[in-house]
């Protein structure tokens, strides 16, 4: 028997899977940070997408699920183009202009765009406690970004780059929605994978030349930053996402940017600012706020 306050345990499993998500997703800034140095940005996403690909499609050749519709191929297709390919590189070509301070900052726009996009075309509304909390999170990952920033917000390419970015996410996020309805989460994200793939393997000659001059570091960190948060990521978000509301779940990822500075704290002994972490309070203030 269900006690009172207490989450269902389908919602439970999604908040979970989500969680888990943000956590890997977060330990990505730190993996991207570190091999970044050796890698270019088309290398360093091409590096990763093949290895989820090859994770991901050795356990298609086990599960053989039947293909979606074609309809629901091409809107995962545009899902794996738009977040796992233009976003990968964008952001990582965004943050060899602008600090990674400055990128979080102007990346989280996101989650509000995926708010505002799934109020319109997935008919979710505009809950106001919603918005409240992406406006307050949003608050804390600017007052994160203002603390890690070396340079303060570039009014130059780097910036605009971080926008192109956040659009591209909050695009995928919505597009993708429908899709998990109908198709299981680990196969929107294996073809999903596949598809960013295919579409960046013009990039494979960077990803041919770069690693001759990376440390086993950098190849170590490709290899995770492809396994777990892509592979096992992208398919619990896509999970967690077949359960909650876009906008709802979206809100989520405000808790990133202070899990990163905890984990590049823990990691890389990077010690953040004082402000930072009171930035990292206010963002989960603000998505417990957007969760009720």
């Amino acid at each position: 028997m269900q006690r009172a306050g207490q989450l269902p345990r389908s919602e439970s499993l999604a908040l979970a899977a989500a969680l888990v998500t943000v956590v890997l997703w977060a330990s990505a800034f730190v993996g991207i940070r570190s091999a970044g140095r050796f890698l270019s940005p088309e290398a360093l996403a091409l590096g990763r997408l093949l290895v989820s690909s090859a994770v991901l499609g050795s356990l298609a050749l086990v599960r053989r699920e039947a293909l979606p519709m074609r309809s629901d191929l091409g809107l995962i297709a545009l899902y794996g183009v738009l977040w796992l390919g233009v976003y990968s590189i964008v952001l990582n070509e965004a943050e060899r202009r602008v600090d990674a301070g400055t990128a979080a900052m102007l990346v989280n726009v996101g989650p509000i765009l995926i708010a505002l996009l799934a109020g319109v075309l997935l008919r979710e509304g505009f809950p106001t406690g919603l918005f409240a909390g992406c406006i307050v999170a949003f608050a804390g990952t600017a007052i994160i970004g203002v603390a890690t920033s070396q340079h303060g917000v570039a009014a130059g390419w780097g910036a605009g780059l971080c926008i192109v970015a956040a659009f591209a996410y909050a695009a995928a996020v919505v597009v993708q929605k429908p899709v998990v309805g109908r198709v299981s989460a680990f196969q929107v994200t294996w073809i999903a994978c596949t598809v960013a793939t295919i579409a960046c393997l013009p990039f494979a000659p960077a990803l041919v030349h770069d690693p001759a001059g990376a440390d086993g570091a950098s190849i170590a960190w490709t290899v995770y930053l492809g396994a777990f948060p892509t592979a096992v990521g992208f398919v619990l978000w896509a999970y967690a996402l077949k359960r909650t509301p876009a906008g709802r779940l979206g809100s989520l990822t405000y808790l990133a940017p202070p899990i990163a500075i905890l984990l590049g704290w823990g990691l890389l002994g990077e010690t953040p600012p004082l402000l930072a972490l009171a930035g990292g309070a206010l963002c989960l203030g603000g998505v417990i706020l957007a969760r009720r």
